[in-house]
């Protein structure tokens, strides 16, 4: 009987062993899966019935300097169609309301389809027996329709009932649009899904983007996500402005002048910066390349495109000798060998023939002369070619400009010193007249800047702030990089070539009479070895510069590629270029004008002074007062003055103010006047006018003193 007992008492211990150890066993995986896979399983939740997804922000603007939009974000409206709304019922979506709605979507929305097709599609749409719309629960009405657009489509009968009982859906999509279209594209540049960012869109990306909101979005039949919500309920963050240094109206004459130098010269592509002295503010950047559609900024050629700069680089060269104290007089005489010279086993020659045995050093740097500048920089730096990179580091053209846009190359200067620069001893003849050494256009604006603004480098910037709804948040100063490229002398000498080159040398084509350039024609050659040119010969025209010369404020640079009719030299293709900007530049802005009141007048002499002038006492004082010129009166009382005076020039500098007598019943003289005081005197008097000519009254044909009776007196005004 115990055994029987102890045998059962054993199975009752096992299975309640066993129903403890399951217990445990579920308890664990209870466990697994409630707290440690949770986030897990949530996850797989949301991705199988609801998810949250972001919400784009509202991307910041990008401005021009007076405040004009170059870029901005525009809101567009997709609106969707949920006929399986929980909330809509069938006393809502009555035949009534859909014929209504289908008049209206017809009238305003798409006219393609009838009111009664698209009443009939809506009804398909809520009918559940349909094959073809079980299920659907999102279908497109409209895309990418204005705000005020989106605002009365929602107020369209069913729809005006909202997302759940009216199953109207509403998706907000910004959109990027350029007001001013293509102007100062590429530097604009723009950010893309699966490209590379590119100009201010990709630098400023961060600043522009703002911060994403999140949405909560419901899976439907259709495997179909829908928003649960019109808002999202995480609301974006606007991104931020910049505002840029770019002027509208200097853009927009640098692109012009630039394309239509291209078009008529067919070139590859080209580029022209122009720059403001005194900060370094890139007031205009235009790129032009030509493509099969047309002409577009494809490419900014401006910052990323090293190129060789041919004879603009003299300048750089010239003043390395004179910081050697090589060049003291300009007037000296220098062997050019009539044009051409050979050093080593390469020939080099002036661009253009000319035959002369030799020049004076202000002639070799006026009319380019390639071989002159190699012979002086041999004569002075053969023996030591790293003085000669010295100077050149000195003046700031191994450095990048670190300008914003981003997509800079850094100069390339071969360096004897270096075993990887692949130096040789035709290196540094041919480095000098602009070859075997590689800058952007911007590096070469920025050392030209440098000497136009008394040797003070500037760093180039082309973003002044960033606001936030016009609040100030960052601003970015003008920035000094070197206080001083060269001595006081150099600059001011090479001030005095850069002017000779528009006044006797090649540039002397775009010569102006109103105010004065300084700058350098550049044309390199682009395939060449040492100028021995392979697969036809293709070239590059430059020209960099300031103006005004006397007191610069703006710099530019334009080079153009490739020209294939009407000349390639710089002086053909480039400077004409140039001075199309400067022209603009300088009739649009006040500010290139001198003062007319800068300078204290001299005393006029007595022929150039107003003489014989008349009208009213009272005129005739306020106007002189205004000028600021004393007069002299012929009465000592100015009681004794008569209502007519007449001013009169007298020896020396001196002004009488004499009075007129005008009779009541005679002709009197009216010469000296303005034809409205001349008009009142005469036609009070009873005569008739008659007039001929502008100007004052320098004679009458009726004599003074003739008895006025209703005679026509002719005025003959000068």
């Amino acid at each position: 009987m115990l055994n029987i007992k102890n045998e059962v008492l054993l199975r009752v211990y096992l299975v309640a062993a066993g129903v403890v150890g399951l217990a445990f066993v579920i308890f664990l995986r209870l466990f697994q899966i409630s707290v440690k896979d949770a986030p897990k399983w949530e996850a797989k939740s949301d991705s199988l019935y609801v998810k949250w997804v972001d919400a784009p922000s509202q991307r910041g603007n990008i401005l021009a300097d007076d405040g004009s939009l170059l870029a901005t974000s525009l809101p567009f409206f997709d609106i969707h169609f949920d006929a399986k709304a929980e909330g809509l019922t069938n006393e809502i979506f009555n035949v009534q309301a859909t014929d209504s709605l289908g008049w209206l979507l017809s009238t305003y929305v798409d006219q393609q389809f009838t009111p009664g097709a698209y009443a009939g599609w809506l009804r398909r749409l809520r009918d559940s027996t349909d094959s073809k719309a079980r299920g659907i629960r999102f279908v497109p009405i409209a895309k990418e329709l204005s705000y005020s657009k989106a605002m009365m489509v929602k107020n369209f009968p069913i729809f005006r009932q909202g997302r759940y009982k009216g199953g109207f859906i509403l998706e907000q999509k910004n959109r990027r649009e350029r007001p001013f279209k293509i102007l100062a594209q590429r530097t604009i540049g723009y950010t893309r899904e699966g490209a590379l960012p590119v100009g201010l869109e990709g630098s400023f990306n961060n600043v522009l983007e703002g911060k994403e909101g999140k949405q909560l979005m419901i899976r439907v039949p259709g495997d179909v996500y829908i928003p649960v919500n019109d808002l999202a309920e995480i609301e974006p963050e606007a991104g931020d402005d910049i505002v840029t240094t770019l002027d509208i109206n200097i853009q927009d004459i640098a692109e012009n002048s630039l394309l239509t130098a291209c078009q008529t010269h067919n070139a590859d592509h080209g580029c022209a910066i122009v720059m403001e002295v005194k900060t370094g503010k890139i007031r205009a950047m235009a790129n032009i390349g030509r493509t099969p559609e047309g002409w577009w900024e494809t490419y900014n050629y401006a910052v990323g495109e090293r190129v060789e700069p041919g004879s603009m680089f003299k300048l750089a060269t010239f003043m390395a000798l004179m910081e050697e104290g090589a060049l003291k007089n300009f007037d000296d005489k220098i062997p050019v060998y009539g044009g051409k010279v050979k050093i080593y086993d390469e020939e080099l020659v002036d661009a253009v023939p000319h035959g002369l045995d030799s020049m004076s050093i202000r002639q070799v740097f006026a009319q380019s002369s390639n071989v002159g500048t190699a012979t002086l920089t041999q004569r002075y730096f053969k023996a030591n070619p790293s003085l000669f990179l010295a100077h050149l580091r000195d003046f700031g053209l191994d450095l990048p400009t670190d300008i914003e846009v981003g997509g800079e190359e850094a100069p390339i200067i071969k360096d004897p010193k270096n075993p990887k620069s692949e130096w040789s001893g035709t290196t540094l003849p041919w480095m000098s007249i602009g070859y075997e050494l590689l800058l952007t256009p911007m590096q070469l604006l920025t050392f030209y800047n440098a000497v136009a603004n008394n040797g003070r480098m500037m760093k180039p910037y082309i973003v002044q702030r960033t606001e936030r709804y016009g609040e100030i948040l960052k601003e970015f100063q003008p920035t000094v990089v070197k206080r001083s490229i060269a001595s006081k002398s150099t600059i001011d000498k090479a001030n005095e070539l850069l002017r000779e080159v528009v006044l006797n040398g090649t540039a002397k084509n775009i010569l102006s009479a109103n105010y004065a350039i300084a700058g350098k024609t550049g044309t390199a050659q682009l395939n060449y070895h040492k100028f021995r040119a392979s697969n036809g010969i293709r070239h590059q025209a430059g020209f960099c510069g300031f103006f005004p010369a006397n007191d610069p404020f703006y710099s530019c640079i334009v080079v153009i590629s490739e020209p294939e009719r009407g000349g390639y030299h710089g002086a053909e293709v480039a400077a004409p270029v140039f001075r199309s900007i400067a022209d603009k530049c300088y009739a649009m802005k006040a500010e290139l004008h001198t003062p007319i009141n800068k300078n204290v007048p001299n005393k006029l002499m007595t022929k150039q002074m107003p003489s014989f002038d008349a009208g009213t006492v009272k005129d005739m004082k306020e106007s002189l007062q205004w000028l600021g010129l004393d007069y002299f009166k012929d009465q000592e009382d100015d009681k004794a003055l008569q209502e007519w005076s007449v001013l009169v020039a007298e020896k020396g500098d001196s002004l009488m103010l004499k009075n007129r007598i005008i009779s009541d019943k005679a002709v009197p003289s009216v010469i000296g006047m303005g034809l409205k005081d001349a008009i009142y005197i005469l036609e009070n008097r009873g005569c008739r006018v008659r007039v001929e000519g502008i100007g004052k009254v320098r004679r009458q044909s009726l004599a003074v003193g003739t008895k006025a009776n209703g005679q026509t007196c002719t005025l003959y005004l000068e």
